[in-house]
């Protein structure tokens, strides 16, 4: 078996693998080596052509692959290894092992003073929501039309329905649409967006597609292809109305239903997860229930921006870093991280009070609404209080919270005024 040792091992070479590996460096660790299964760096940043990325980080408008080279090369210029073509099979948290079967080197074990979980997320599938009909071709997930249209320039369909207004969803409605093909529209059972309002101007609004919201397919129609689907409004407990229900031709349905963060290992490995997320549960320094184990960008949550994921992934590169160093913070008082009023989930989900820098606490609301504040306090002492004129659940948010401050739980909520 082949054998490597690290400092810091980072599983995932997309954006948050590669941040956490660059700010592991600059914060002193030796050797740091990334595991990444595909046979490059970039994750799925490599078939975003489309701009909109590091508005944030880099005060500019970026593609997919101009915001990931530029991690790649900050990477090689601090000397971060690489193994690729590298499928890792299983953590030992406790050991901070990893077994791995690459393609170059066989068998592989790597021991590490640190690990960093940064395996991203994947795609939810037609099996995964259930819609009922035949098996024709012609079906994909948005993610995988992304990658066949932008990196194998293979044209997925003509006329196309989209079910889900996730952002890949819509990203590839104006894609299919700058390529020739008719998008007919955007079905979505929801009665709010579920991606970003940008790209909902940017993609569907400047080109004209219709997008249905609070509805649903109940069926897909065809035999070697897709020749339609059944379009049909869902009441207020999301059950279709038949009697309203319309055949719509197509010969191509993307679904852009959801993300799912990519979690086999984790939870493999023994780690505490977060029911709602579906991510480990993490702290301030985003390590997880396992000593020296850290994970950041959408493993733990599904983020809506690149440059949030780059953001809370170099601070679990740093303090994997300073763990493998021995020069972690000491361990504080721990307080939770509570849900309030229309507040799906927090991210971190505990807090150690006392110390270390200021702390930004990510979230998604449970429901639109305009005219809110949001509020963060532990008992009846307010701690944040910022007003907003809008959230969405396709949206994050955050409140900005001094750890040395906490004396007690923390609660987050959306509050609303007039």
């Amino acid at each position: 078996m082949f054998e490597v040792t690290c400092d810091v091992a980072v599983i995932g070479g997309g954006p948050a693998g590669l941040a956490a590996a660059v700010a592991a460096r600059e914060e002193g660790a030796k050797k740091v080596l990334i595991l990444e299964r595909d046979n490059a760096l970039g994750g799925i940043l490599q078939q975003c052509i489309h701009p909109g990325f590091g508005l944030t980080r880099f005060k500019a408008e970026l593609t997919g692959p101009e915001y990931y080279g530029r991690f790649v090369k900050k990477a090689k210029e601090l000397g971060v290894e690489y193994l690729l073509d590298t499928m890792v099979l299983q953590v030992n948290a406790e050991e901070k092992e990893i077994i791995a079967a690459s393609r170059h080197n066989g068998m592989t074990r790597v021991k590490a003073g640190a690990v960093v979980l940064a395996m991203g997320c994947r795609e939810k599938t037609r099996a995964g929501i259930m819609v009922p009909g035949t098996r024709p071709a012609g079906l994909y997930t948005a993610g995988a039309a992304q990658r066949l249209v932008n990196r194998q320039n293979i044209m997925v369909g003509k006329k196309v329905v989209i079910l889900g207004s996730g952002d890949i969803g819509m990203i590839m409605a104006r894609r299919m649409t700058l390529e020739g093909a008719q998008v007919v529209m955007v079905v979505e059972l929801m009665d709010y967006l579920a991606g970003l309002t940008r790209n909902r101007v940017q993609c569907l609004d400047d080109f004209g597609i219709p997008l249905k919201l609070a509805h649903t397919i109940t069926a897909i129609e065809g035999d070697g292809r897709v020749t339609g689907v059944r379009v049909a409004p869902v009441d207020e407990n999301k059950k279709p109305i038949l009697d309203k229900e319309e055949l719509v031709e197509c010969d191509t349905v993307l679904f852009s239903v959801g993300l799912m963060p990519e979690n086999e290992l984790t939870r493999k490995a023994g780690i505490s997860m977060d029911p709602i997320t579906n991510g480990p549960a993490v702290d301030q320094y985003m390590q997880t229930s396992a000593s020296g184990v850290f994970a950041c960008g959408n493993v733990v949550h599904v983020n809506d921006l690149v440059d949030n994921v780059s953001g809370e992934s170099a601070t679990a590169g740093k303090f994997a870093a300073k763990f493998a160093m021995g020069s972690f913070p000491k361990a504080g008082s721990k307080v939770k991280c509570v849900t309030g009023r229309n507040v799906r989930y927090l991210c971190p989900q505990s807090l150690e009070a006392g110390q270390g820098e200021e702390v930004s606490v990510f979230f998604r609301v449970l429901q639109p609404e305009e005219n809110v504040r949001l509020i963060a306090k532990c008992g009846d002492t307010v701690l944040y209080s910022k007003k907003e004129f809008r959230v969405n659940p396709g949206e994050m948010n955050h409140v900005i919270i001094d750890p040395a401050q906490l004396q007690g739980d923390l609660t987050v909520l959306v509050e609303k005024e007039g």
